[in-house]
């Protein structure tokens, strides 16, 4: 097992920030993205870093950022650290594998999210008001029931806490009808082509979020792209409706954490060690059917 990386510290080169689990740096005309092995849950970083995680985030959208360059461009500039700058190369220990060299854009203020399947905040709404993100739903869906079609729930992007879900017509006013139909339409098709890519490889994708940025006046896929963070992963040959479904996402932190009755307040707990491993091999294990590959 590789030791984990919770945070970077790169030596001569600005911070710009630090999220939950990706560190940020301003090269000037660029950005350097590491994913770190940080891990949130329920809006808080656990003590306790997954070891692979990030590389695992790092190399699954590079993967589909390959994938999808017939459908959308993206901000990949490079992620192999030999093509970086020398300050960066001679640092090359914390960054292989789990960094990307990215373009600067000009970030769309929505988080564009796509569900395909009645799961989590989406289900516990369609039981009291048969509605997802206010969209009316026809009678009768189970928990986990794949919808007639997928539909697009845009949130507003939370620098701290909850993303809030948003109606279609205030991301028109947000960045103009013209825009917004945009994203709504390349984020239906990336996750059409991903589900159904996805689907070939064993793997229900449930739903997920994309994020876009303006180069110019072109719209560029950024972030990440379907991972295990942004996104909810079902093993197909387990999948039945009418219950929660086994995951290779977090999820399985998160049920840890309900189980031991956490009221979700600091004193954020530690995770023992088997919840650690075991959510290191949720990761791999995602990683390696999709890809067929093991992560570098």
């Amino acid at each position: 097992m590789t030791r984990a990386v919770y945070e970077t510290e790169l030596t001569g080169i600005e911070l710009k920030a630090r999220g939950k689990v990706r560190d940020i740096y301003d090269l000037g005309d660029r950005l350097l993205i590491v994913a770190t092995d940080r891990l949130s849950a329920f809006d808080y970083v656990l003590p306790n870093p997954i070891p692979d995680k990030g590389k695992v985030l790092n190399q699954i959208s590079e993967f589909w950022f390959k994938r999808f360059t017939s459908l959308t461009p993206n901000h990949v500039i490079s992620t192999d650290v030999a093509e970086f700058p020398a300050a960066l190369r001679a640092q090359a220990e914390q960054l292989e594998g789990r960094s990307t060299l990215a373009r600067k854009l000009n970030m769309m203020p929505v988080e564009c999210v796509v569900r395909g399947y009645l799961a989590g905040s989406g289900w516990k709404e369609y039981q009291r008001d048969g509605t997802v993100c206010g969209i009316k739903l026809p009678e009768g869906l189970q928990e986990s029931s794949q919808l007639p079609e997928p539909i697009f729930t845009p949130a507003t992007k939370a620098d701290e806490g909850h993303d809030e879900n948003i109606p279609f017509s205030e991301v028109v006013n947000l960045v103009g009808e013209e825009r917004a139909n945009e994203l709504r339409d390349k984020s239906l098709a990336l996750y059409a082509a991903g589900a159904d890519y996805a689907r070939g490889r064993g793997i229900i994708i449930a739903d997920t979020k994309f994020e876009f940025g303006l180069d110019g006046e072109t719209l560029v896929l950024a972030d990440e792209v379907l991972t295990p963070d942004s996104s909810r992963f079902w093993p197909a040959d387990q999948y039945e409706p009418g219950r929660g479904q086994p995951s290779f996402d977090k999820q399985y932190v998160r049920d840890y954490l309900e189980s031991i009755g956490w009221n979700k307040q600091p004193p954020v707990p530690e995770l023992p060690q088997e919840i650690v491993d075991g959510t290191r091999e949720r990761y791999l294990q995602c990683y390696r059917e999709l890809t067929g590959e093991e992560i570098r």
